[in-house]
Parts: C-alpha cells; structure tokens; sequence
C-alpha cells in the first residue's frame, strides 16, 4: 500500500484523453479510501476550460471508483486563471501527489479547426508551449516551497508529447504540431535535471490515436495509422493513460526524465 493517498491535477481532463487518464489514476488508487472517508480516499481535480458537461461526466466516473474530485475551470492561456487553478488544486489537496498536464489547443475538430495555419499555430504556442510551461513552474515552486527535501515518494509531473516531433511529419499537421510538441518535450527533459530527486518529471508520446480526429478522418489516414504501428491498430485514448498511470505512480519511483512513446511500435517496412 502505498505511503499516502494520491492527489492528482489532471488538466484538460474533460474529455478524451485527458478524461481516461483521471479515470486510469482513479483505477489505480482509488480503492485506497473511499469517497465516505476524505482522509484517505484519493483526490482529483478535474480541470477544464469550457466542456463543463464533460468535465462533469469525468467527475462521475472518477468518484465511482472511489475517489473525491473537484472540478476547477480555467482558461490556462489567461494569467489568472492559470494562479486560481494553482490556488483551487492547492486549497482542495494540499501540496498534490500527481500533476499531468494533458490541456492543450483543440485546432483540428474544435471551435479553432477553420482558422489560418498561423492562426492555429499561435494558440497551439500559447496554450501547449507557453501557458503550459508558466504553470509547470509556478506547480514546481509550489512543491519546492511546501515539500520536504527528499520526500518519499517524490511528487511527479508528466507532460504530453508527440512521437512524431523529434523527427518531423510532412503537411500542416507536422508543421505544427512538430515543433510545439518538440519543445514540450524539450521542457520536460530539461527541467526534469533541474528538479531532480526532490520532483519526477517524465513525458508520455503519443502516436497515431483515436480520438475525435481519428474517428472521422479519411481512409488515407486511416490506413496509415495502422500501417505505421506495428501492432496494426489505432492506440486509444486508454492506451495512453495507461502510460501515464505508470509513469505517475508514486511507487515508480526510479523514473525520471524518461519519454515513453505510445504508438504500437513503428513500422518501419510501412512508413507512409
């Protein structure tokens, strides 16, 4: 069992991939109370930006496996509103055992999917570069303020790459999201030196996964998520959390500065 329940922020956690990883962690740890008993039972702090109604439906699954959660909205891209999603996680958990940051720019079926290339580019930047990374500092000032020098188990913070990103996709897509996932990713391993063995810090990679993209895109792409895995399969939003639920395990306590990719394994007899 392990030393304390866990506290977890998991953001962007109102639907897809981000609602599996709540619901993975909620898996993983919420039989160690029970909601009845606040003391003990795991904590979450479901955020999101505007699907309240989803962030909701999160709540739901996650309080079912025995967990206790909070939902907190904030726009991370607005200064403020990134201090009192900090300020709100904090109050409702004390210092958390856990932080993902899952919330990123929707530009492909979202409300932004009409917008120019430079247009999506720049929210991509501001929201999964810049945003993200100002709030991934604040977090880690948090716990370096409040957290004993070489606590057991460490807290752990995890970001979400792209496989793709340090070696490039041709089209719009890779243009885009190349370099914004590359430097995520470039964060997370630098400051995973810095913070080193007081907070772990890892990145999750996605590959070709089915969320609302994948679910109504064309036969070209479809086909090629399959050949390019070498398990022939799209990855689902589960597989990913279940990544990340290994990554932020408090008793995984030997991982740090590590990048899992989640893509089946690439096919490299089927690149394109």
């Amino acid at each position: 069992m392990q030393a304390c329940p866990l506290r977890a922020v998991v953001t962007g956690a109102s639907s897809g991939i981000g609602r599996q990883i709540a619901i993975g962690l909620a898996r993983q740890h919420g039989s160690y109370g029970s909601a009845a008993d606040e003391a003990v039972a795991a904590k979450f702090v479901i955020h999101f930006r505007k699907n309240l109604r989803g962030a909701e439906e999160t709540a739901a699954a996650v309080e079912s496996l025995g967990a206790t959660p909070r939902l907190v909205q904030a726009d991370i891209c607005q200064p403020q509103q990134r201090r009192r999603l900090l300020d709100e996680s904090w109050d409702f958990l004390g210092p958390p055992t856990t932080w993902v940051n899952n919330a990123g720019a929707d530009v492909l079926t979202g409300e932004f999917q009409h917008e120019t290339f430079g247009e999506k580019l720049r929210r991509l930047i501001e929201t999964d570069v810049l945003a993200t990374i100002d709030l991934s500092r604040q977090v880690i000032r948090c716990w370096t303020d409040d957290i004993p020098s070489g606590q057991t188990p460490p807290p752990s913070m995890t970001f979400i790459g792209w496989d793709q990103a340090p070696l490039g996709m041709e089209g719009d897509a890779g243009q885009m999201f190349g370099p914004v996932k590359a430097a995520v990713m470039a964060f997370a391993n630098s400051v995973a030196q810095d913070v080193g063995p007081n907070i772990r810090v890892n990145t999750v990679a996605p590959g070709w996964i089915k969320t609302a993209w994948g679910e109504t895109t064309d036969a070209y792409w479809d086909g090629r998520a399959r050949r390019q895995s070498l398990m022939n399969r799209w990855g689902t939003p589960e597989d990913v959390a279940r990544a990340v639920c290994y990554v932020a395990d408090p008793d995984n306590t030997f991982c740090s500065g590590q990048t899992i990719q989640v893509n089946g394994g690439w096919s490299r007899t089927h690149p394109r």
